[in-house]
């Protein structure tokens, strides 16, 4: 049985949830969850180092860290490749 998920506290909810490149139509999306956006936030746009962050959001420094991790990497691979970014409302599994 696996472990359950942990819940996390997320104090933003972007009101634009999809970001495209202009001039692409029909390109794969990149998703990107609401956790992994509030982490990108907290690091990025608020300058909180990762022991702050993680106790914003609730969370461990190595849960922080595994959801920022995983947010750059598809960001990054959005950015490279030219896809859309979507920021859903459900959960990482």
């Amino acid at each position: 049985m696996t472990r359950p998920r942990c819940h996390c506290r997320i104090s933003y909810c972007p009101r634009v949830r999809t970001f495209r490149p202009a001039g692409r139509q029909g390109a794969e999306t990149v998703e990107i969850s609401r956790e992994e956006a509030e982490a990108l936030r907290l690091k990025n746009i608020k300058g909180l180092d990762q022991t702050a962050a993680a106790a914003e959001m609730a969370i461990s420094q190595s849960t922080f860290q595994r959801i920022l991790t995983s947010a750059y990497k598809k960001v990054s691979e959005a950015l490279i490749h030219g896809r859309p970014i979507v920021i859903s409302d459900r959960a990482e599994s």
